[in-house]
């Protein structure tokens, strides 16, 4: 009796890698919704944590920078100036969180089966989306509490989210791999989203950097996708520094495709390292 024996290899191409992740698109939705449980297991610890943290953010910021330091609000309430970039910092920063532990934790699916690795990673940003969709309401209650209804911009706001998301899923893919191949990076990562934190204008306006200093300022390209949510949420109150969001755009795409690649090139070693 012949044996046959039958062997899965990854997809050679990008096209045929990409025909896989779609293929395999049930075990990102499996691995999305599974996170998305264990999270808010118990409900209200979930929920309350996906707010407190963006809520602290908001109250420490609006007393040093707005009671203390007196920085100017661009006419607007200071915690509502705080929130709308916390908003997309946190998703940002969660993220990160997420991702860069996701690969190693679920080690036991890496070393047995076949499937796009990136779609481990991947799912794990949709956690993040759920905690910023949530703090997205109390955004909504608070700037229905000081009566400030945004403009037509609000249009664009998707926009925006899909920048995030760019940005949050190529930088995540990068600390994944590298968390696989160096397990320090699990120490580093807490260390890059607290200084992350002081250097993105979360707890102020970015009008406040010189005009000198502003496109080297967009380097970070967390500082276009914090200027873009407040020009959608905020309206004509802010103005965006064009060039500045022009060069933290091609940051995000660059991460974005640099961490795809980075990833793919080294995910084919996961199961030997795990």
């Amino acid at each position: 009796m012949s044996s046959h024996k039958l062997i899965i290899e990854a997809g050679k191409t990008s096209k045929r890698y990409f025909r896989d992740v779609w293929e395999f698109r049930e075990l990102f939705y499996f691995l999305a919704w599974r996170d998305i449980l264990v999270r808010y297991k118990q409900t209200l610890i979930g929920i309350s944590w996906s707010v407190i943290r963006p809520l602290l953010t908001m109250i420490v910021f609006t007393i040093v920078f707005g009671r203390l330091a007196r920085l100017p609000s661009d006419g607007i309430p200071y915690p509502i100036l705080v929130f709308s970039a916390a908003l997309p910092w946190q998703f940002f920063a969660s993220s990160l969180a997420e991702c860069s532990n996701s690969v190693i934790a679920n080690a036991n699916m890496v070393s047995k089966v076949y499937f796009p690795r990136i779609i481990i990673p991947a799912s794990a940003v949709i956690v993040s989306f759920v905690d910023f969709l949530i703090s997205a309401v109390i955004l909504a209650a608070m700037m229905f509490w000081y009566s400030f209804i945004p403009d037509w911009k609000i249009l664009l706001l998707p926009v925006f989210i899909v920048i995030a998301f760019g940005a949050s899923i190529g930088t995540g893919l990068f600390l994944s791999a590298l968390n696989v191949r160096f397990r320090d990076f699990r120490y580093i990562v807490p260390f890059i989203v607290q200084f992350g934190l002081y250097i993105s204008p979360v707890g102020f306006s970015s009008n406040i950097i010189p005009e000198r200093w502003r496109l080297l300022y967009s380097l970070n390209p967390m500082v276009g996708v914090i200027d873009g949510f407040r020009w959608a949420l905020l309206g004509g109150n802010i103005d965006i520094y064009w060039q500045g969001f022009g060069l933290s755009m091609v940051l995000v795409f660059f991460l974005f495709f640099a961490g795809i690649w980075y990833f793919r090139k080294t995910e084919n070693a996961f199961a030997d390292i795990i």
